[in-house]
C-alpha cells in the first residue's frame, strides 16, 4: 500500500510528548495552560511550546495545538494576544471548538492552519462545507460514526479541500461530543469548557437491569480495523488520553505504529493487541466504527481492566494465579516506564545558547553576528554607526532591544561588545529592524507578523421592539395553542424524518404558523430526509440547533435561527453566523449566567433569543441508554429502534441526584436533568438584549410539577414578558420544582 496515514498522539504534558515522539507519532496535540478541552492535563506554558516545536520538527513531528473549548466574551483580548504570539511560531495547525474563534483565525490570523475538533459534532456533509467556507483544512469527526458514513464524509471533505481525522483509540464519550452538559449542570464543570468531571463514569445506585455503573462504556480500539480506515480515505487517526502518563503514551502509539508499518510495508494487519491491555483500558470495543452498537459496548466497572483481561485470555481459576500474573504485568509496567524515562531523558527541550558579537566602527554599519550550536549567521544594518556619546550603545540598550530572542526556544548566553567602537548610536528604529530580521532567521526564515487588533464591537441593543414571546411544541396535539396566542410557535421536528416526510410536508402545509425547529444531530440518510423536507416545505424561516441545515438554508435563501444547542457564547460567533451563513438570530446558550450574557454585544439587525422554560437536556447518545438500566429484549440497534421505541427509565448517583433517560420515536437516546429550567429573572435582569423568550412544551415528563395546562403556561408567561411582575409567584406555584442554576453559576 502506498498511501501512509498520520498517527496523532496525545501529550498532556512535556514526557508525554517526548514519548510520542519517541514512539513514532507523526503529529502530537497538546494543550496550553488555558483554552483547552483537558484542563485536568498538566499542559504546557508557552515558553516550552516553541522548544517543543523544534523538538518535534526535527523528529519528522508535527504539533497541533488545541484551543477547543467555548470561549468568554471576557476572554477574548487574551486569546488575540495568545494568538499573534501563535503566529510567530512554526505551530501547524489549531484545533478549534468555538465559531467565534474559528471567525476570528479565518478572516484575522490566515497563516495559521485551522483544524475542527471532534466538540463540533461533525457528523453531515454540509457542515464540512461551511467549515470549508471558514478555511478549516481537517475535521474530526463524530466519534459515533462508521466506516461508511466515514467514507462518505471524507469524500466530501477532499472535494473541499478538507481532510478527515478520526478517534481509534482511548476513551469513549457516551454523548455526543460537544453536547454534554451534565458535569456542567451538576457540578459546575463544563465539558465545553474542558473542565469534565466523567458524571458518566459514576457508580449509580443499583439499577433494574442489575448494574452499578450504567453510563460507563468501554474504550476505544480500532486497531484491527485500520484497512477499513485507510479504505474510506482518513488522513489521521488519533489516540485519545491527554490525562494519561508517558509510559500509556509510549506504548499506545508503538503499538499502533507497528500496526501502521505492517499494513503499509507487508500489507497484512498485526493479529495480536496485548501490549494494549498492558496500559490502563477499560477492555476495548469497535462497535461504533463497524456499525454494531449493542450492549457489549459497556463495562460495569470504570477502572483499569488489565488485570481481568489476564485473567479472561489465561482462564485463571485462583486468587494465587491472579495474584503472580498480577505481579508479572505490574513488573512489565515498572520496566516500561523506566525504558520510557530514560528514553525521554535523552530529549531535551531545553532552549539553544547563542553568542551574540556586535561590531562596528564610526561611519561603518553596524555587524552582528548570531552564533549558536547548530547555525551561525551575520547580519549589517542599512544605516551607518555615527558618534553620539550621549546615546551610545551599550549592553543593557542592545539587551533590552534584543530581548524577544529570549521568548523564543533561543537565549542569549553571551553578549559580546569587544569590537564595537565606544559612543557609538545608530537608532532604535535600525536597532528593531535588526532584532526582526533575527527573529525571522531563527524561525525558519519565517516573516516575523505585526500584532493584530481586532476591531472594537459595536452592540446594538433591542431598543424599539418589546420581547416577543415563542413557544416550542413536538406534539400536534398541542396546534392548539397556535390559535391562542401570538406567540411565535416552532416545531420540533425528529431526527430520523426519512419514514415520515410526507406526514411532517402535510403538518407544515395545514399550519402555516408552525415553524420548523430541526434537532442537533442528523446523520446519513436521516439527513439525506431532513434536507429533501426543508425543500419541499420551502419554509419562511426555521431554526436549527445543526450546522448542515444552516448551510442548507443559507445556499437556499431561507431565513434561520441558531438553535441552543449550538453553544453560541461570545459575540463573534454570532457575527460569523451572519456573515458567514446570513444568519438572523441566535438563541443564547444556557450554560452561561448573567454577567457573561451581559457582556454580548449584538450585531445590527440580528435578533437574540433565550430559552426561559424547557426540560434540560443533559446529554445525547447514538447508544441504547435502556440496556443498563432496565435491560432490553434486543442485543443491540437497529433502525426500527431509531424509528419506533418509545420508552423513559430513571437513575440516581450516591449523590441523590436523579436523571431522566428519554427515547422518543425517531430520536437519539436522551438523558435530562430531574427539574425543568425556568427563569423568569432575565427578562427584567437584562432588558433591550432579547427579541424572543422561548418556552418549550415538548412532551418530556421529568420531576417537574405541572399543576396547569399548557395554554395556561403560555398565558402566564406571555403576562410576565408583557411586564406583569406580579404574577411570578402565582407562576411558581404552577410550575414546580425547576432550576435555574446555570444562570447563576455560569461557565
Amino acid at each position: 500500500m502506498k498511501r501512509k496515514i498520520e498517527l496523532l498522539a496525545p501529550g498532556g504534558d512535556i514526557d508525554s510528548i517526548k514519548a510520542a515522539i519517541i514512539a513514532g507519532a507523526d503529529a502530537v496535540y497538546c494543550g496550553l495552560d488555558r483554552f483547552n478541552a483537558r484542563n485536568r492535563a498538566v499542559n504546557i506554558s508557552f515558553e516550552d511550546l516553541r522548544s517543543i516545536l523544534r523538538l518535534a520538527h526535527k523528529n519528522n513531528c508535527q504539533v497541533f495545538l488545541t484551543l477547543n473549548i467555548l470561549i468568554l466574551e471576557n476572554e477574548i483580548p487574551a486569546l488575540v494576544k495568545l494568538l499573534n504570539k501563535l503566529a510567530n511560531t512554526s505551530i501547524d495547525g489549531i484545533i478549534v471548538q468555538d465559531l467565534g474563534l474559528l471567525y476570528i483565525l479565518s478572516n484575522y490570523f490566515k497563516n495559521l492552519k485551522i483544524h475542527a475538533s471532534t466538540q463540533l459534532t461533525t457528523h453531515n456533509e454540509d457542515q464540512i462545507e461551511f467549515l470549508s467556507k471558514l478555511n478549516v483544512s481537517r475535521v474530526n469527526l463524530s466519534r459515533e460514526l462508521n466506516t461508511d458514513e466515514i467514507k462518505h464524509l471524507g469524500l466530501i471533505g477532499k472535494k473541499n479541500n478538507i481532510s478527515t481525522e478520526i478517534f481509534v483509540h482511548g476513551s469513549n464519550c457516551i454523548s455526543f461530543s460537544g453536547l454534554c452538559y451534565l458535569s456542567s449542570l451538576h457540578s459546575g464543570n463544563s465539558g465545553n469548557r474542558g473542565r469534565c468531571s466523567q458524571p458518566c463514569r459514576d457508580r449509580y445506585l443499583k439499577t433494574e437491569a442489575g448494574k452499578n455503573y450504567p453510563l460507563n462504556l468501554k474504550d476505544n480500539s480500532a486497531y484491527f480495523n485500520l484497512k477499513e480506515i485507510v479504505d474510506a480515505g482518513v488522513k489521521s487517526i488519533k489516540i485519545e488520553g491527554r490525562i494519561k502518563k508517558s509510559d500509556y503514551v509510549y506504548t499506545v502509539v508503538n503499538a499502533w505504529k507497528n500496526q501502521i508499518n505492517s499494513l503499509f510495508d507487508v500489507n497484512e494487519l498485526l493479529t495480536d493487541n496485548s501490549d494494549l491491555y498492558k496500559v490502563f483500558n477499560r477492555d476495548f470495543s469497535n462497535a461504533f466504527l463497524i456499525g454494531d452498537i449493542s450492549k457489549n459496548m459497556f463495562i460495569d466497572n470504570p477502572r483499569d481492566h488489565s488485570i481481568q483481561h489476564l485473567s479472561e485470555i489465561n482462564r485463571f481459576y485462583s486468587d494465587s494465579e491472579m495474584e503472580n500474573a498480577a505481579t508479572v504485568l505490574y513488573n512489565e509496567k515498572d520496566e516500561i516506564k523506566e525504558n520510557v524515562e530514560k528514553q525521554i531523558n535523552d530529549l531535551s527541550i531545553s532552549k539553544t545558547p547563542l553568542q551574540i558579537n556586535i561590531s562596528g566602527q564610526n561611519g561603518s554599519a553596524l555587524i552582528i553576528c548570531v552564533i549558536s550550536s547548530e547555525n551561525s549567521f551575520t547580519l549589517q544594518s542599512k544605516t551607518k554607526l555615527i558618534l553620539k556619546p550621549s546615546h551610545a550603545l551599550t549592553a543593557e540598550i542592545l539587551l533590552t532591544k534584543l530581548k524577544a530572542i529570549n521568548e523564543t526556544e533561543f537565549y542569549i548566553e553571551n553578549l559580546n561588545l569587544q569590537n564595537l567602537q565606544p559612543n557609538l548610536f545608530i537608532s532604535f528604529h535600525e536597532l528593531t529592524s535588526l532584532k526582526k530580521r533575527i527573529l525571522s532567521i531563527l524561525n525558519d526564515s519565517k516573516e516575523i507578523l505585526e500584532p493584530i487588533t481586532l476591531p472594537v464591537l459595536k452592540n446594538y441593543p433591542n431598543l424599539n421592539t418589546p420581547a416577543k414571546l415563542s413557544v416550542l411544541i413536538n406534539s400536534e396535539k398541542d396546534l392548539n395553542i397556535c390559535n391562542e396566542t401570538d406567540a411565535n410557535i416552532y416545531f420540533q421536528l425528529p431526527a430520523c424524518l426519512k419514514n415520515g416526510i410526507s406526514d411532517y410536508e402535510n403538518l407544515f402545509a395545514e399550519n402555516k404558523k408552525l415553524i420548523p425547529w430541526f434537532p442537533s444531530v442528523i446523520i446519513g440518510k436521516d439527513y439525506d430526509s431532513a434536507v429533501q423536507l426543508l425543500s419541499s416545505v420551502k419554509p419562511s424561516c426555521i431554526v436549527t440547533n445543526n450546522l448542515g441545515i444552516a448551510y442548507q438554508a443559507y445556499r437556499n435563501g431561507i431565513k434561520w435561527i441558531a438553535g441552543p444547542y449550538l453553544n453560541i457564547i461570545n459575540s463573534y460567533s454570532l457575527i460569523n453566523l451572519k456573515e458567514n451563513l446570513n444568519c438572523v438570530g441566535a438563541f443564547i446558550s444556557n450554560e452561561i449566567n448573567q454577567n457573561q450574557i451581559k457582556s454580548l454585544n449584538k450585531p445590527d439587525e440580528f435578533k437574540l433569543f433565550y430559552s426561559i422554560y424547557h426540560p434540560i437536556v443533559l446529554m445525547t447518545s447514538r447508544q441504547c441508554l435502556f440496556h443498563q438500566v432496565t435491560g432490553c429484549e434486543k442485543h443491540r440497534l437497529d433502525d426500527d429502534c431509531m424509528i419506533h421505541c418509545s420508552r423513559s427509565a430513571t437513575i440516581t448517583n450516591l449523590k441523590n441526584q436523579t436523571l431522566i433517560i428519554e427515547k422518543s420515536p425517531g430520536n437519539y437516546h436522551k438523558i435530562y436533568n430531574a427539574e425543568n429550567y425556568l427563569n423568569t429573572d432575565i427578562i427584567t435582569d437584562i432588558p433591550n438584549m432579547f427579541s424572543e423568550f422561548l418556552i418549550d412544551l415538548c412532551d418530556v415528563k421529568t420531576e417537574t410539577i405541572i399543576a396547569t395546562d399548557k395554554s395556561e403556561i403560555v398565558k402566564y408567561l406571555q403576562n410576565i414578558i408583557n411586564g406583569q411582575s406580579n404574577i411570578d409567584k402565582k407562576l411558581n406555584q404552577i410550575i414546580s420544582k425547576t432550576t435555574k442554576i446555570q444562570y447563576k453559576k455560569g461557565i
